[in-house]
This record gives C-alpha cells, sequence and structure tokens, in this order.
C-alpha cells in the first residue's frame, strides 16, 4: 500500500471516472482510492459502491459520493471482528467527511443538491463530478493523516 499518494491525484482520477462515463459518483470515489493508495482491494469493493449513486439507489436521499468516500474511510479504519472498539473512531472519520461536506454545500441531500435540475443534462452531471472530485479529495486527506499518525 502508498501511503503517500497526490490528494490532487485522487480527485481528478475521481472525477475522469465519472466525466468519462466509467463509473458513477460512490464507484469512482472507491476505484480512485484503490489505484491511487495502491491497496489489495477486491474489484468487487467498487461493485459495493454500485447502489449509493443518486442518493442511495435513485432515492435522492444522501449523496452517493459522500457514501463512496465514508465506504473508503471504513475500509482504511473500519472493524472486521465484532467488539472492535476502533468503530468509535471510523465513526468520527465518517462525520468529519459529511460535516467537511456539509461546511461546503449545507445538505447532503441529493434532492436539495440537485434541485431544479433536470437528472439528464449537463449542468447535473458537472455538478456531481464536482461533488465526487470533492469528497474523493477529503476522503484522501483524512485516510493519509490517519495513516500517517498510526505510523508513530
Amino acid at each position: 500500500m502508498k501511503k503517500d499518494v497526490s490528494i490532487q491525484k485522487v480527485r481528478e482520477d475521481a472525477e475522469n471516472h465519472f466525466r468519462r462515463g466509467e463509473f458513477f459518483c460512490s464507484e469512482s470515489i472507491v476505484a480512485s482510492i484503490r489505484s491511487n493508495f495502491e491497496i489489495d482491494m477486491p474489484e468487487e469493493m467498487i461493485a459495493m459502491a454500485s447502489g449509493f449513486p443518486v442518493g442511495i439507489g435513485r432515492a435522492k436521499c444522501v449523496c452517493g459520493a459522500v457514501a463512496g468516500g465514508v465506504l473508503c474511510i471504513g475500509y482504511f479504519f473500519g472493524r472486521t471482528k465484532a467488539g472492535e472498539t476502533k468503530v468509535n473512531r471510523t465513526l468520527e472519520l465518517a462525520n468529519e467527511l459529511q460535516a467537511e461536506f456539509k461546511k461546503n454545500h449545507k445538505v447532503l441531500c441529493c434532492s436539495i443538491l440537485t434541485k431544479g435540475m433536470d437528472m439528464a443534462s449537463g449542468e447535473h452531471k458537472e455538478q456531481c463530478i464536482s461533488f465526487t472530485g470533492e469528497v474523493a479529495e477529503i476522503a484522501a486527506k483524512i485516510i493519509v493523516r490517519e495513516l500517517a499518525k498510526s505510523d508513530n
């Protein structure tokens, strides 16, 4: 695993995955984190992110990009055994990610973030590409910071 990554490249790669139509928001973030951190993450992790776009299954609830960022934080810092206490830190990091997004956009709700937009429009896609890059960047910053702490 690579711990020294370009945060800007994580963002750009996530945006480009979406822009080129390879993946939607949450999938793009997972794919970008996976490749840039050079982690032994199975491709199925990208598939696990496939239900989150357009506010989780097109329900337009929680922004799919935010959900993808939280998935990546969980991959690095989540628990794999019942009763592990590190879940508390993972919850704090997930909260930090969503709080940073809310600081910039006030809400996490896809229907409010895209209110008045035609879902097939270029305007909508460009906004979602931007959100995807933003969340990939926030997640990468958190991951890099926390990995550096674990080296001490």
